[in-house]
């Protein structure tokens, strides 16, 4: 699958990260940080990254293109090939340490540390990898609660990360559904890569894949607009007394999901924020 990098002129990183929002509903999938040195004088950058076929798809070329122009922000286009994509972000990744360390994500090449939860990632194109805000925040929360003996659901997994950390925390089971084929390839890499093959299982398919199971856990990092039109599906597929954790979402959406997850049964029991994202657990009744 060929993917369209668009390296994004921004003024500042919470300027950045709006944008990133708002790139995510038009079917963009990879994000950089905020890049301080950008490609124009005195401004920074994100690079984002969309599938060739999803940028093609009817009108919506035109309208990232009119996003942009609106906005204010100048960018760079190039078609990124399958095989440029190891490079291009072994470039920029730095192993991450998430709760004083006790979980640390790196790369195949990066020397081990021994934490407790050393999670090894080789991302390609697919989300997920604890640098951008709604990973860390959800690793976070998890690290927090009890996985022992679960059921997980980890719904637009991607590399698989949340579904990893899962397993490591105890999981017995733990089903990585992504619609995308590269995220489902590439997470079977990363759950050999971390020795959790019988207990994470890769799903290609959207939210019609978990209908008739059920599962303690529901894990959701994955836009606003899709968290707000399979809500009734996470509540049918979570047990009672189950937890659902969402991110994807900015701070000033919160009361929007939370609103529409009260609809199905859901109360939110925890809000968390960073760099102006936020995570949501819920708890079914």
């Amino acid at each position: 699958m060929n993917y369209i990098e668009y390296n994004i002129n921004v003024p500042n990183p919470e300027v950045g990260e709006i944008v990133v929002a708002e790139l995510a509903d038009m079917g963009f999938e990879s994000f950089s940080d905020y890049l301080p040195d950008g490609f124009m004088p005195g401004a920074g950058s994100v690079k984002c990254y969309v599938p060739a076929a999803a940028e093609a798809e009817g009108a919506n070329h035109t309208r990232i293109q009119n996003f942009l122009y609106n906005e204010g922000h100048p960018y760079e286009r190039q078609e990124i090939e399958p095989q440029n994509w190891n490079a291009e972000w072994e470039s920029h990744f730095e192993p991450i340490e998430i709760m004083g360390g006790s979980c640390y994500i790196r790369a195949p090449f990066h020397p081990a540390k021994g934490a407790e939860y050393e999670i090894v990632i080789m991302p390609k194109m697919s989300f997920g990898t604890g640098h951008h805000a709604t990973t860390y925040l959800m690793a976070e929360q998890m690290l927090a609660l009890d996985f022992g003996g679960a059921s997980v659901l980890d719904m637009g997994s991607g590399t698989g990360i949340l579904a990893i950390l899962a397993a490591r925390r105890g999981a017995v089971v733990a089903d990585a559904v992504d619609i995308d084929e590269w995220a489902y390839e590439n997470c079977l890499e990363n759950i050999q890569a971390n020795g959790v093959q019988t207990v994470v299982c890769p799903v290609l398919g959207d939210v019609s894949a978990i209908k008739g199971k059920v599962y303690d856990y529901i894990l959701a990092n994955i836009n606003r607009n899709i968290l707000l039109a399979d809500m009734a599906e996470y509540a049918a597929a979570l047990r009672r007394g189950g937890l659902l954790l969402v991110s994807g979402i900015l701070e000033l959406d919160v009361d929007t999901v939370i609103g529409r997850a009260r609809k199905q049964g859901l109360e939110q029991t925890a809000v968390n924020t960073r760099d102006g994202w936020a995570q949501i657990t819920f708890q079914k009744a």
